[in-house]
């Protein structure tokens, strides 16, 4: 299980990131204005960004216990993540990869040369 403090944590460790309140209150975390992932109530979940819906629907499909969806992310490349059902190496990456699909081009280009492009733990 992780805990919005590792998400914090490694959200706030990528390039040029910045924590701010989001819908309802609940925090977000974003790089310049773009949002990446963001913590929602209702059911609680770490919502992140995936390559495609196609994506989204087969990670919900192979690991319903861990991923899945609600009607207002339909149709987009957000996936909701059960933070009770994975652990923090498996939270890390799906922020970081998250990070890579909704950040500015030159930084994730410049960081993905530096430092590998691996999730940080």
């Amino acid at each position: 299980m992780t805990t919005e403090d590792h998400i914090r944590s490694v959200a706030l460790s990528l390039p040029e990131t910045l924590e701010r309140a989001s819908y309802g209150g609940q925090p977000s975390w974003r790089t310049r204005q773009r949002m990446f992932a963001w913590i929602r109530d209702d059911p609680e979940a770490l919502v992140v960004w995936v390559e495609s819906e196609e994506d989204k629907l087969a990670l919900i499909d192979a690991e319903p216990d861990k991923f899945f969806t609600a009607d207002h992310y339909d149709g987009s490349p957000m996936v909701l993540v059960n933070i009770e059902a994975v652990d923090d190496s498996e939270a890390a990456e799906l922020i970081t990869e998250s990070w890579i699909l909704r950040g500015p081009r030159k930084l994730v280009a410049t960081w993905v040369a530096e430092a590998g492009g691996g999730p940080v733990a």
